[in-house]
């Protein structure tokens, strides 16, 4: 496919030579071969599918926390975080026994939260990606110095050890303005194509700027998701691409070295849009497995005797947001005293809905609503 160049090489007077963006967008960038545009209109309608299922849900809330989670750890694994979505699950219901970094994936989602309220009463602009990633970085793990929620005022790059050996130096910070205030221009072009390739070049663009010292790529992902919602292809945030880049991890980063030093633009925007129709369409294959797996459970439950339907409503209701417990958290969410949780619990596992897990030392026996908590994760 054609090649365009987004950057410029520039030698500065350090000696290293960084990529400097051209004017963006150029004209060339709309001239997109015809498969894309069909690949795009594809996506644009598998968006539709899903937004209108989600729509119907009984608990939409849930499965937009659940996704949220599984988004937050595979952009947080992206970058080298270990813990998993079990961890982060555990670590926000206040389960002992997760992994250190789980951290990474809370601030992630604490980062998501407030984009989506953010987002009611407020346009994605400069401002806004700074107050996310503020949101995401300030107090978080991280292994360098990210100066939560300000652009950097150094220069970056991107693999290597330092500027010599580096795959890719981004535009220095002195002549980064022009190229974020292009970027917040086309964040607001809506004519020039459509929104879903829009999304795509904003995405790469902005992994091209690399505008924070770190945090980039988790911001730049999560920038999607409300892209999606601005841009009016989604009600909700309900379609996440983390887990797709994470599976495809190196094509990922190799599509973006593509874009921003070899000019394969078509190439990433390709990629994207693949992305985005296979996330799609198991987005809502998902929806329709967790719809029955409530219908077939809540019909367990309601066939039980009064009190313990009563009681096992309650705890369903917990397990759709939280679908790791304990006796403990159980107790904590409900009000039942440590016997009652442990027969509701019990009851549970007779029926199939929970599984006992291995117990931990010194911790406290886990259980896990594991159809369903499964369901997100394969």
């Amino acid at each position: 496919m054609k090649k365009i160049n987004i950057c410029v090489k520039i030698k500065q007077p350090t000696g290293y030579t960084a990529s400097v963006p051209k004017s963006f967008p150029n004209d060339e960038l709309f001239d997109i071969p015809q498969n894309l545009i069909n690949k795009a209109a594809e996506a644009e309608r598998l968006l539709g599918k899903l937004d209108g299922i989600t729509q119907i849900l009984p608990n939409m809330e849930f499965f937009l926390r659940m996704f949220s989670y599984k988004d937050a750890t595979s952009s947080s694994q992206i970058e080298g975080t270990q813990a998993t979505m079990a961890d982060a699950l555990e670590a926000s219901a206040g389960i002992d026994g997760g992994k250190s970094d789980a951290n990474d994936i809370i601030f992630y989602i604490k980062a998501l939260n407030y984009g989506i309220e953010r987002l009611k009463n407020f346009p994605i602009s400069l401002r806004f990606i700074r107050e996310l990633h503020k949101e995401l970085m300030q107090g978080a793990r991280s292994t360098h110095f990210s100066n939560p929620g300000e652009f950097r005022a150094s220069q970056n790059w991107i693999g290597g050890t330092n500027l010599n050996n580096a795959t890719f130096i981004p535009v220095p910070p002195q002549e980064m303005k022009t190229s974020l205030d292009d970027l917040e221009k086309f964040i607001y072009d809506n004519t020039s194509t459509l929104p879903i390739i829009n999304i795509g070049y904003v995405h790469a663009q902005f992994e091209t700027v690399h505008p924070f010292l770190d945090g980039n790529g988790r911001t730049g992902r999560m920038l999607v998701t409300f892209l999606l919602v601005k841009r009016n292809l989604l009600e909700n945030p309900v379609l996440f691409l983390s887990s797709f880049f994470k599976q495809h991890k190196d094509v990922y980063y190799n599509k973006l070295r593509g874009y921003q030093i070899d000019g394969d633009v078509f190439g990433w925007l390709e990629f994207f849009l693949d992305g985005v129709i296979e996330t799609a369409k198991d987005s809502v294959e998902v929806s329709k497995k967790i719809r029955n797996i409530r219908d077939e459970d809540m019909e367990k439950i309601q066939g039980l005797a009064k009190r313990e339907s009563e009681s096992g409503i309650k705890v369903i209701v917990y397990l759709f947001e939280n679908p790791i417990v304990t006796t403990k958290s159980i107790m904590q969410a409900t009000d039942f005293t440590r016997a009652g949780a442990q027969r509701v619990i019990d009851r549970f596992v007779e029926l199939n809905i929970l599984v006992e897990q291995p117990k931990e030392i010194n911790y406290d026996k886990k259980y896990v609503y594991d159809r369903y908590f499964k369901a997100f994760i394969n």
